[in-house]
């Protein structure tokens, strides 16, 4: 490759500030790896008078996204703007003129993937998204391709940074939900807005994308069980620290016979498994393939420059299918498009895992027997139980886990608890993910 490739950027905020500087800081590395310089044409950002943390030509911004979609020099778009529109309708058209497109936008691919991959196929474009899931970790491409001959067993993310920072501060710092979020919203690391990251839309989103590569399959996303982090309070992570857990919000995908298992929510971890050291904004994911056995990928999941490495190297990958006149190489989700169909989830009432109780009971005799009756009648068995000292006035703690059990029969045996005149609070539940537990 000899001629620089032209390169046009939608959305010029923190990802698209950091796109352009790594570009810049790295064009000879970048050079010298691909034949060839990539270099950026035109800006468009409905604000382009806002300071950015790169300077750039003045002449290089433009608030008309068609400016770039229509140039027939531009060979790729990168749309970093995020949101479903007018985001869909750039990468549509820019489909449509037979322009390459890159993206972080994964609740788009999450929402609308299927009309987007199937244009990419019809135009015969390549799309890159590897900065949509994970920011800096190549977790698509490693679903894609480094374990292509897997069947994948499990897999089991911490995807959102937002949600590991607030949980990993609160164990370790003792701190409260609202003073964290409020901590981390005044450090950048949370939204003004953070439903998406708190109520685990954001995770949902990425496991969307995760889902479709791991299994061939596409997926709705009011089919997977979610369930966000604003329920964890101090006593349950201090109790899952007596027990030997931390908390995580965690994203599980896993292969189940003819159905796929696929939630979201908080999660006791044992302190000897690997996810339960990733701390602060740092994302992970664990996978499990039957020839690969355990893979384990770590790394800043956001962020300018780490998320910017991500949409650099889709850049790379794709100037270099260019040069070499093809498309397509590697299937965008990784199977062919004849093998794609339709997901089967399994049931959240059919999930079967370990559970923790916290039980908020009145101090008297008998109340132990009753409330593990109930458990009993539903098929649910006990594996260990916490009883803090008696108090004269008020409620006091009863602490369970189980053994593996059904999620529909856990779910009735606490609506019966929970109308006890011993309870005087609804019961708290965390899903155990442990594989030492029976």
């Amino acid at each position: 490759m000899s001629k620089d490739m032209y390169v046009g950027l939608i959305g010029f905020g923190t990802i698209g500030s950091g796109t352009v500087k790594l570009l810049r800081d790295n064009e000879a590395l970048i050079r010298k790896r691909l034949g060839a310089g990539l270099v950026v044409k035109k800006i468009a950002d409905l604000d382009i008078e806002t300071p950015r943390g790169v300077t750039v030509e003045r002449d290089l911004l433009t608030t008309d996204a068609h400016e770039i979609l229509d140039d027939p020099d531009i060979s790729i778009v990168v749309e970093l703007m995020g949101g479903y529109e007018p985001a869909k309708s750039f990468i549509l058209k820019a489909m449509g003129n037979k322009k390459h497109v890159v993206t972080a936008n994964k609740a788009l691919l999450a929402t609308h993937g299927e009309e987007i991959f199937s244009t990419a196929g019809r135009e015969g474009v390549n799309l890159g998204f590897e900065a949509s899931v994970g920011g800096t970790i190549p977790i698509i491409k490693t679903l894609k391709e480094g374990l292509v001959a897997n069947n994948i067993l499990s897999a089991f993310g911490i995807l959102n940074g937002t949600a590991n920072y607030i949980l990993t501060k609160m164990t370790d710092e003792k701190k409260a939900f609202d003073a964290v979020l409020k901590e981390a919203q005044d450090i950048g690391f949370a939204e003004a807005d953070p439903t998406y990251d708190i109520e685990g839309i954001d995770t949902a989103h990425k496991l969307a994308i995760i889902l479709s590569l791991s299994y061939g399959k596409s997926v709705s996303l009011d089919d997977i069980y979610r369930e966000g982090i604003t329920g964890v309070s101090r006593r349950d992570i201090a109790f899952a620290g007596e027990l030997g857990y931390r908390i995580k919000l965690l994203a599980i995908a896993a292969h189940r016979g003819d159905t796929i298992e696929a939630r979201i929510h908080p999660t006791m971890i044992p302190f000897d498994h690997i996810l339960s050291s990733v701390g602060e904004n740092f994302n992970a994911i664990h996978i499990n393939g039957d020839a690969s056995d355990s893979v384990f990928l770590y790394g800043q999941g956001a962020g300018m420059m780490p998320t910017a490495s991500a949409v650099v190297g889709d850049l790379v990958d794709i100037a270099r299918d260019i040069e070499q006149g093809i498309w397509g190489r590697v299937p965008l989700r990784s199977f062919t498009d004849d093998a794609i169909g339709a997901i089967h989830l399994l049931s959240m009432d059919d999930v079967e895992t370990h559970y923790y109780f916290r039980f908020s009971v009145v101090d008297s005799p008998g109340v132990l027997s009753r409330i593990s009756g109930i458990l009993g009648e539903h098929n649910i068995s006990i594996s260990s139980v916490i009883q803090k000292g008696r108090k004269r006035d008020g409620a006091v703690p009863i602490v369970m886990t189980t053994h593996r059990a059904r999620e529909l029969d856990v779910q009735t045996a606490l609506a019966k608890i929970n109308r006890l005149d011993i309870v005087s609070e609804d019961t708290v539940l965390i899903r155990i993910e442990d594989a030492k537990l029976t």
